[in-house]
C-alpha cells in the first residue's frame, strides 16, 4: 500500500471509531444548522480533528480542504476530507454513513479512502494501482445499457432551486432503469458504483469532499466519472455522473435535455 494511502486509512479508521462511539448516544449530540437541511454535529468536528491530526503527524506541510474547518493552503498536496458523509442519517440512527478522504497532487486525484465503520468496509484506491474493497480488487459492472440497471442518486437538499430539474431527471431515469436508490451518503454511493453494487450514480449540488474519493475509486475500477455534460468539471460544479462507460454515456444522453446553462457550466 502506498504510504500516503496507508496514513489515510489510519486516519479514516480513527474517525470511524469516533463515529461508532457516539452512535448509541445520538440524542445527546450537539447539532447546529449550517443551512436548511444541512447539519453539523460535534461528532463531525471530532472526527475531522482526528483525521487532520493523523495526516499532519506524517505530512505537516500538506494543505487541507475539509468540510467543517475549511481550506488550509500552502502545498501541492491537498487532502480533501469529509469526516462524516451522511450526517442526517447518522443523527437519526439510519445505518448508512461514511468517512471520505482523498489526496490531490497538483489538483489531480492520487489516493482515496471511503470507510464504512458499521460494516467494516474499506474502499481504497491509488492512481494507476486499481481500487480495492478490504484488499479485494474492484471492477464496475459490465451492464451494457440502462435497461435493468440499478442507479444511485441523492436529492439536491442544499439547493431547492434545482429540485424541479432534478425531479424531471428522476422521472426519466426511473422510466428507463430497473430502479433508483437514495441511501444518503454520496461518498459511499459512488464507492458502490466502483464495487459493482450500483450500475451508475448521479447527483446535483454536491461538495468536492462528497465526490473526490469516490471519483478515484470509480475510475480505478474501470468506470467513468464526469459532470452532467460529460466533461471533467464535476469537482468544481458538484454535479456528477458515474458508472461504467456504457451506462455513463446513456445517463449523459438521458439527462442532457434537462441541462440549463448553469448546469452545463
Amino acid at each position: 500500500m502506498h504510504p500516503m494511502l496507508n496514513i489515510a486509512v489510519r486516519a479514516a479508521r480513527s474517525a470511524g471509531r469516533i463515529l461508532l462511539r457516539y452512535l448509541e448516544h445520538t440524542d445527546g449530540i450537539a447539532v447546529t444548522d449550517k443551512r436548511r437541511n444541512d447539519f453539523v454535529s460535534e461528532v463531525d468536528h471530532s472526527a475531522e480533528e482526528v483525521i487532520i491530526r493523523e495526516l499532519h503527524s506524517k505530512y505537516p506541510d500538506h494543505a487541507i480542504l475539509a468540510e467543517e474547518s475549511g481550506e488550509r493552503q500552502g502545498s501541492d498536496f491537498q487532502w480533501v476530507i469529509d469526516p462524516l458523509d451522511g450526517t442526517t442519517n447518522y443523527l437519526h440512527g439510519f445505518p448508512q454513513f461514511s468517512v471520505s478522504i482523498a489526496l490531490k497532487y497538483r489538483n489531480r486525484l492520487e489516493q482515496a479512502v471511503v470507510y464504512d465503520p458499521l460494516r467494516e468496509e474499506l474502499f481504497t484506491a491509488s492512481r494507476g494501482q486499481g481500487a480495492q474493497l478490504n484488499d479485494r480488487r474492484l471492477r464496475v459492472t459490465d451492464r451494457p445499457s440502462l435497461e435493468s440497471a440499478l442507479i444511485g442518486t441523492g436529492f439536491p437538499f442544499r439547493n431547492h432551486s434545482l429540485l424541479d430539474t432534478y425531479l424531471g431527471m428522476f422521472k426519466v431515469v426511473l422510466q428507463n432503469t430497473a430502479g433508483i436508490r437514495r441511501p444518503g451518503s454520496a461518498a459511499l454511493d459512488i464507492a458502490y458504483v466502483a464495487a459493482g453494487r450500483l450500475d451508475g450514480f448521479w447527483e446535483l449540488g454536491l461538495a468536492q469532499w462528497d465526490i473526490a474519493a469516490g471519483a478515484l475509486l470509480v475510475s480505478e475500477a474501470g468506470g467513468t466519472v464526469s459532470d452532467l455534460a460529460g466533461g471533467d468539471r464535476h469537482l468544481e460544479t458538484g454535479n456528477v455522473i458515474a458508472g461504467n462507460l456504457k451506462v455513463h454515456q446513456a445517463m449523459v444522453a438521458k439527462l442532457r435535455p434537462f441541462l440549463s446553462d448553469s448546469l452545463r457550466a
